[in-house]
């Protein structure tokens, strides 16, 4: 499905420190699922243009903005993808000055530091520290802080070894972030955060060579949304090609 790499590799955003969870809004879950991103874009323009300053709501819509700048990425629409990123930053500006929620803050920040990179590769080399580093803070203010941990596998995964990449460090802290969603249900029911998040902890078993995981993994996925087309007809299948390979 065009563009869903783009949307898994990070698209895993949670609402904390609040009563509501915004990955249960049933317009984004259904666009993640179907992997039609027109009602998306629509729901995040009209939350953009409320004016709303308030950080619960700025919160819930760079979340919206996070997931749409991975889809514009896999789709190679890089000028659309840079123009939402700005915004996505101005308004996490605004809630990390009002002192909220700093644990995803800099989970938010390594992650659009990510997209920078994605956008301009030959700055990796000074953009990168600056990722890790925000991962870093995200997990000091809250080790239990899931995002904070999916940040740090993508960028374990990632990173060349070279440079001090691990698939087998992301998997550790994926597998972390996973025990941590499942702990309320919340996380888990009609959101797509967790199906992306599954879906992540699919390739990296897959790049860890342990295809059993990844496969067992896809049938948990479509057990739990059986309609989730990039994990149905793209990734599942591709695990299975390999293990009949062998």
């Amino acid at each position: 499905m065009e563009g869903k790499k783009g949307i898994l590799t990070g698209i895993l955003v949670v609402f904390l420190g609040f009563g509501t969870w915004a990955g249960n809004n049933a317009v984004m879950y259904e666009s993640y699922v179907s992997g039609k991103m027109e009602a998306w874009k629509r729901e995040m323009d009209r939350m953009q243009t409320t004016g709303n300053k308030e950080p619960e709501f700025l919160l819930e819509l760079v979340n919206y903005q996070y997931g749409y700048i991975g889809y514009c990425m896999g789709a190679n629409k890089k000028s659309e993808a840079r123009f939402v990123l700005e915004l996505a930053e101005k308004n996490l500006a605004l809630v990390e000055q009002a002192g909220t929620a700093l644990a995803l803050v800099n989970a938010y920040k390594a992650a659009f530091f990510g997209f920078r990179i994605g956008l301009n590769p030959v700055k990796a080399p000074l953009i990168g520290p600056k990722s890790d580093r925000a991962a870093e803070e995200s997990l000091r203010l809250d080790p239990h802080n899931w995002l904070g941990l999916v940040q740090k596998a993508n960028i374990q995964y990632y990173m060349p070894a070279a440079f001090g990449g691990s698939k087998k460090e992301a998997l550790q802290f994926l597998l972390k972030a996973k025990a941590q969603m499942e702990k309320d249900p919340r996380l888990t029911e009609k959101n797509w955060n967790y199906l992306s998040m599954m879906a992540f902890l699919m390739q990296v078993y897959d790049g860890t060579g342990d295809l059993a995981s990844a496969r067992k993994t896809g049938e948990v996925i479509l057990k739990k949304e059986p309609r989730f087309v990039w994990v149905r007809d793209e990734l599942y299948p591709g695990i299975l090609k390999k293990v009949n390979q062998k």
